[in-house]
């Protein structure tokens, strides 16, 4: 038996059916961002591995990163993120751009990762970021954007939810247990790892980092107390613009969020399915040096991505995928026989013009066989021209939808279609 040559490991097939969802994934994504007055944007697929060795993170470069060297020998990658990427095209151009900035993006990325449930080395992201501008008020807009995607794929504030810290107030809290400069950023990343090791991993972890029993134990106090952001200013202007903005419902503060990429000065989000059954749906935060740190002037901002892998996953498990009727076409027009081939591609082409999703079947067959194929198109409606109905001009006109059909002039053919279409469109 011949073998089929493989896809490549973590790459995905996009049959029509899930280029269908995949659509409708980017419409819900569109749709909301430009509601909140964002402009669509994107990089190149392929960027320099210097942009991201400074501030992404050495899990991210070292072990996720497709890397390879050029013709001059230069180290390229595909790229595994977005956010520095906008970094260095606001900083080409600051001069030019008018601030603040709110800019979206969909597009893929690649990853080398263990493909998994929820996970593959090739996906799509949504990315979104409000740049120029660092205020509370502009964080909580890019949290209540989270609330109104969720919303809009019927996932409601008992299914899914947006947990909220802040890394600055973090920070401080951290220098109050004697956490020194020097190991801050590693019990950051100790804080992120902590859903993901044993309790007992964990408190070896932060012994051998250097953290001792006492500030083991601040720590743990200061990661249990659910109240803790009512001390913090900013995350009580964040929380009070989510009341104004109508989404407060969705969001919960977490001092275990802190997001484990190295640019992170300040708010922080993450959002999963209300079990965490399932990986982070999403996560973002508020950054204060990106653009400075590609070299351009120092310019805050505040932004998100979402893959549309989880979400796929989350919706899948609680019953709220869509479901796509897979209609390609409004008519299809048969093919009878050569002598009438003509009359038939021009009732087509016109049909097309006048916005009618119009298929021709491509070969002269029995009639049972193309009926067949209509129905599997999903098609409303038929037509036939054979030598009696060009004879008199005319046309049959068959609605599968109702089981019924009529021959009327060639002439009348578009406007019965678009009749019935127009009627049975709900108001």
């Amino acid at each position: 038996m011949k073998q089929i040559i493989q896809s490549v490991k973590g790459a995905r097939d996009f049959y029509p059916e899930d280029k269908a969802y995949h659509n409708w994934l980017y419409d819900k994504t569109r749709s909301i961002s430009t509601r909140f007055g964002y402009e669509e944007w994107d990089g190149p697929f392929l960027e320099k591995l210097e942009l991201y060795a400074a501030k992404s993170g050495e899990e991210l470069v070292k072990e996720q990163a497709f890397v390879f060297p050029d013709r001059s020998g230069e180290l390229i990658t595909l790229r595994p993120e977005l956010t520095l990427s906008l970094a260095r095209m606001v900083a080409q151009r600051q001069g030019q751009l008018f601030m603040p900035l709110r800019w979206w993006s969909w597009g893929p990325f690649w990853r080398y990762e263990k493909p998994q449930k929820g996970r593959s080395r090739e996906f799509f992201q949504w990315n979104i970021d409000l740049i120029g501008v660092s205020s509370p008020e502009a964080d909580a807009e890019l949290i209540a954007i989270v609330a109104e995607f969720l919303k809009s794929v019927d996932l409601a504030a008992e299914e899914v939810v947006i947990w909220v810290n802040d890394r600055k107030f973090m920070e401080e809290k951290m220098k109050a247990l004697g956490v020194g400069a020097d190991l801050k950023a590693e019990v950051v990343k100790l804080i992120d790892r902590r859903g993901k090791m044993t309790p007992e991993a964990w408190d070896a972890n932060g012994l051998e980092l250097g953290l001792d029993a006492k500030q083991m134990k601040g720590l743990k106090a200061l990661l249990a107390d659910p109240d803790g952001w009512r001390e913090s200013e900013n995350l009580t202007r964040v929380f009070a613009a989510l009341d104004a903005l109508g989404v407060r419902e969705y969001v919960a503060f977490d001092p275990q969020i802190v997001r484990g990429l190295d640019y992170y000065t300040g708010t922080v989000f993450e959002c999963f399915d209300a079990g965490k059954k399932f990986r982070a749906i999403l996560g973002g935060g508020h950054y204060d040096n990106l653009v400075a740190d590609v070299g351009g002037d120092p310019l805050p901002g505040v932004g998100f991505a979402m893959g549309d892998m989880v979400i796929t996953v989350v919706l899948e498990a609680l019953g709220k995928l869509p479901k796509f009727e897979g209609t390609q076409a409004d008519v299809l027009v048969t093919l009878f026989d050569p002598a009438n081939a003509a009359v038939s591609f021009g009732l087509a082409a016109r049909m097309r013009k006048q916005g009618l999703r119009v298929a021709v079947y491509p070969e002269f067959d029995k009639l049972g066989k193309q009926f067949k194929y209509a129905d599997r198109l999903g098609a409303r409606f038929v037509t036939v021209i054979g030598p009696d109905e060009a004879a008199k001009g005319q046309a049959t006109l068959k609605d599968l939808a109702a089981g019924t059909q009529l021959t009327i002039p060639l002439g009348a053919v578009i406007d019965q279609v678009l009749h019935q279409l127009v009627d049975e469109k709900p108001s």
